[in-house]
C-alpha cells in the first residue's frame, strides 16, 4: 500500500454541507451556481461553507435559509454521504445529507435558478465533480 503522495500541502481544505432535498415525489433539488461565482452555471446540491465553530448541520440549516428561505431542525437531516475532491485551487470536502421535511417552500433568493429532478435524471445535469459520485448514492436511495 502507497501512502498518498502531498501534493495538496498547500491547497486550502473547505469544509461544506449540503443537502438533498427530497420532496413527497421524490425528486431531488438542485441549485444552479450564478454567474459571477466559482462554478458559474453548474448545478449543485444546495448547502455551503462550514463557518468556524459551526457544526455541519447548524451551517446546512442556515444555508438552506439563506440560499432558498426554507426551515428545518437537525432531526430532519440523515447523513448520505460525503465527497473528497481536490479541484485547482482548494481542496473540497463536503459532508451531504437527505432532508424530506422543511418548512417553506424553496425559492430562488441569491439569484440561482432551481430544477426539481427526478434521480434517473440526475446526470442530465452539468455539476461539479466533487458531486458526480454522490448521483450514483441518491438514485440507490431513492430508486
Amino acid at each position: 500500500m502507497r501512502k498518498a503522495a502531498n501534493t495538496d500541502a498547500a491547497r486550502q481544505v473547505v469544509l461544506v454541507s449540503a443537502a438533498a432535498l427530497v420532496d413527497a415525489d421524490g425528486r431531488v433539488l438542485l441549485a444552479r451556481r450564478p454567474a459571477g461565482k466559482s462554478m458559474a452555471g453548474l448545478w449543485e446540491f444546495p448547502g455551503g461553507k462550514i463557518e468556524p465553530g459551526e457544526t455541519p448541520e447548524a451551517a446546512l440549516i442556515r444555508e438552506l435559509d439563506e440560499e432558498l428561505g426554507i426551515d428545518t431542525a437537525e432531526s430532519c437531516l440523515a447523513p448520505l454521504s460525503f465527497a473528497s475532491h481536490a479541484y485547482d485551487d482548494f481542496h473540497l470536502l463536503m459532508l451531504v445529507y437527505v432532508c424530506r421535511k422543511w418548512k417553506g417552500t424553496p425559492r430562488q433568493l441569491e439569484g440561482n435558478e432551481l430544477a426539481w429532478v427526478r434521480p434517473a435524471r440526475l446526470r442530465d445535469y452539468d455539476m461539479p465533480a466533487a458531486d458526480l459520485p454522490l448521483i450514483p448514492v441518491l438514485q440507490d436511495l431513492l430508486m
